[in-house]
């Protein structure tokens, strides 16, 4: 019997669109193509969520493989980038229905250190029951440690748990770890018709 639900963040709860601050800082399709690959494309985004560079430090390494013209579009795009990160259409609402019917609520997230900063927009960290962010354990989804991590810090039973995310290998990790889990494709009816 489900007792938890467990919630990724990027494009479950908070929209996660680079356009957003490509389209908001550069100047020309180049700069976006470029900045688009180094910046959330390359190797230091994987890096910040593990937790391994904080996210105040991915302008400086990513900057030497950027044209000079760009860096300001760079600059702008790497310390700013939660600009787009709005509430996802009827997230709030399903978390609510979700604590109105008991269940209790967590976040499982591949995220940087920043997460800290931009998510309390959506709710307070202490709404949830709790919360496990990948750059504070130096491992992320579809590792199998994480969502034991999670299970273990929360003494939750896997089967318990439906976990909700956007990326069908995340979904599989969950599964992997013995947690029930569905690909949350913008339909959050379909996922209460889940456990309903």
């Amino acid at each position: 019997m489900i007792k938890n639900i467990v919630l990724d963040m990027g494009n479950v709860l908070l929209d996660y669109n680079p356009d957003v601050s490509l389209d908001r800082f550069c100047p020309d399709e180049e700069a976006k193509k470029i900045i688009r690959r180094e910046l959330f494309g390359g190797p230091e985004w994987a890096m910040g969520d593990r937790g391994e560079i904080a996210d105040s430090e991915r302008y400086e390494r990513v900057a030497p493989r950027v044209p000079e013209k760009y860096r300001e579009a760079l600059k702008n795009c790497a310390m700013y980038w939660d600009i787009c990160m709005t509430p996802v259409d009827g997230a709030m609402d399903f978390c609510e229905y979700v604590r109105s019917k008991g269940y209790k609520l967590y976040v499982l997230s591949n995220a940087s250190d920043k997460f800290y900063e931009y998510f309390p927009n959506f709710a307070p960290i202490k709404y949830f029951d709790g919360i496990v962010v990948s750059a504070d354990e130096g491992v992320t989804k579809p590792d199998i440690r994480i969502y034991e991590i999670f299970l273990e810090r929360f003494a939750l039973k896997p089967e318990e748990c439906l976990f909700i995310d956007d990326r069908e290998d995340n979904v599989e990790g969950a599964r992997a770890a013995g947690m029930q889990a569905v690909v949350f494709r913008n339909d959050f009816g379909a996922v209460r018709a889940v456990f309903d």
